[in-house]
């Protein structure tokens, strides 16, 4: 079993600094949601991921059935309702709605085998199946605690 951690720091109400092993990035939310438009918001890093781990996988199933890939760009589209999210409703889901993902390839596969591959890659993706299906998520807020010096 792997585990895998990351760790964040505020850095407005809508901006965050996230730290995973040794790599930083920014989350924010665009000027239309009321954010400094720093950097990708988290349903665009939703997206963002499952694309990472769709070229990881892709390319990994392609290997395993003797597939040559020379190229491969991929566009990942989701709707959502931001009611529930705004406080608004509590009507449609607070996620999306859906997400349509477009891989574009080169190589030497047959349609058939890139519909194959797109079968086994959804299925093997841990982004993929976390989104496809329920994980528990478990969310407690606590009081930090001051340290005098």
């Amino acid at each position: 079993m792997l585990s895998f951690e990351a760790t964040a720091v505020s850095t407005s109400d809508t901006g965050l600094a996230v730290r995973a092993r040794d790599f930083e990035w920014v989350v924010d939310e665009p000027a239309a949601l009321g954010g400094g438009d720093l950097g990708p918001n988290p349903v665009e890093y939703t997206l963002g991921s499952l694309l990472g781990c769709l070229n990881v996988v892709v390319h990994l199933v392609a290997k395993e059935r003797g597939v040559t890939l020379s190229s491969f760009s991929a566009k990942a589209t989701g709707e959502l309702d931001p009611a529930r999210f705004m406080g608004k409703s509590m009507e449609a889901r607070a996620g999306y709605q859906s997400i349509h993902v477009t891989i574009e390839v080169t190589g030497d596969a047959t349609d058939e085998e890139l519909a194959e591959i797109a079968r086994i890659s959804e299925a093997r993706c841990p982004v993929s199946d976390n989104i496809a299906h329920e994980t528990p998520v478990s969310i407690s807020i606590v009081k930090q605690v001051a340290v005098e010096v």
